[in-house]
């Protein structure tokens, strides 16, 4: 059995003190209390610690050999527990925020510097995930909050606040036939291979697919992208084409891919979203800095009454 460490602070107690009545009384324990875990200790080691004589108590061999050891094993757990404390308080005091794209736009420093006003000490951590991942760690509880295009998935319990809202462009190829026109309508595009987020987005991937525009019309799929610069790659080497909001193209430019404005289609909407659950006035506070810096950098943006949640499976 493991000694206790208990053990080894009642055993510093007696060889600084060498003597049970002051320990015990340093301790706060009664000193037939004390002897008793004092002779466990022995029983453990199998050694005796403590020379008892008409002089008083000394140290043995054996103690003297165990005092460093004690010394630093107690030393090594106060440096643990203090460490723990510290991580403990750390993370207590930091906000993680997920996003799957790039957001831009001059949201986040504008974010964070309107949070950080408010909550001084408060570190705000930013999370990168895959397509894969339609909450940006909100659902597995690697966020606490969450960049994320609507629509969210139901019965997720989430809430969330609409930030924005930015028309859908078309990115396409640069050697595609259509780049010679300067706007298109989803008619053009019905026999066109597209870029599909992963299955697991669900209505997502539907609405990035344009599936309720296309009137009945099928989607072809020409390559499953996990992430942006997947994506970008896959446009490159003329896999399909893709919806893109006009912010993120302005993010993501790159020379294999031009972008064309898409008649009819309605825009799509950047949302900052959290657990219905968290009662946290750090992350409610963190929402209201996106809204205010949405407000900065998008003065035409209205998001007063914009907050919405989709229910929890047990609230139907």
């Amino acid at each position: 059995m493991d000694v206790h460490l208990r053990d080894l602070r009642y055993f510093l107690a007696v060889a600084d003190e060498l003597h049970f009545t002051r320990a015990a009384q340093r301790l706060f324990v009664s000193q037939p209390a004390l002897s008793r875990q004092i002779q466990v200790l022995e029983q453990h080691v199998r050694a005796p610690l403590f020379a008892r004589g008409p002089r008083g108590v000394s140290l043995t061999a054996a103690g003297r050999a165990l005092v460093p050891y004690a010394r630093s094993t107690v030393a090594t757990w106060d440096e643990a527990q203090s460490a723990v404390a510290e991580a403990v308080a750390t993370d207590s005091r930091t906000i993680r925020v997920g996003m799957s794209i790039g957001v831009g736009r001059g949201l986040i420093p504008a974010a964070v510097e309107v949070f950080e006003q408010r909550h001084p000490g408060f570190t705000v951590e930013f999370q990168q995930t895959s397509f894969d991942d339609r909450t940006a760690g909100l659902t597995s509880g690697a966020t606490d909050l969450a960049f994320c295009w609507l629509p969210l998935p139901e019965d997720s319990g989430l809430r969330h606040r609409v930030l924005l809202s930015e028309e859908r462009h078309l990115a396409l190829p640069v050697s595609h036939p259509l780049t010679a026109r300067s706007e298109l309508t989803m008619a053009d595009l019905y026999d066109e291979p597209f870029l599909a987020l992963p299955e697991s987005n669900g209505s997502l991937r539907d609405y990035w697919l344009a599936v309720d525009a296309r009137h009945g019309h099928p989607v072809r799929i020409g390559a499953v992208v996990h992430g942006p610069e997947e994506a970008v790659e896959a446009l490159g080497r003329g896999l399909g084409v893709a919806l893109i909001s006009a912010g993120n193209a302005e993010i993501y430019r790159r020379p294999e891919y031009v972008v064309r404005p898409v008649r009819g289609l309605p825009p799509g909407e950047l949302a900052i979203a959290w657990r219905s659950g968290d009662p946290r006035p750090a992350v409610h506070d963190f929402v209201l800095a996106c809204v205010e810096a949405a407000r900065q950098v998008h003065p035409a943006a209205d998001t007063s009454a914009r907050e919405a949640g989709t229910p929890t499976a047990a609230a139907g």
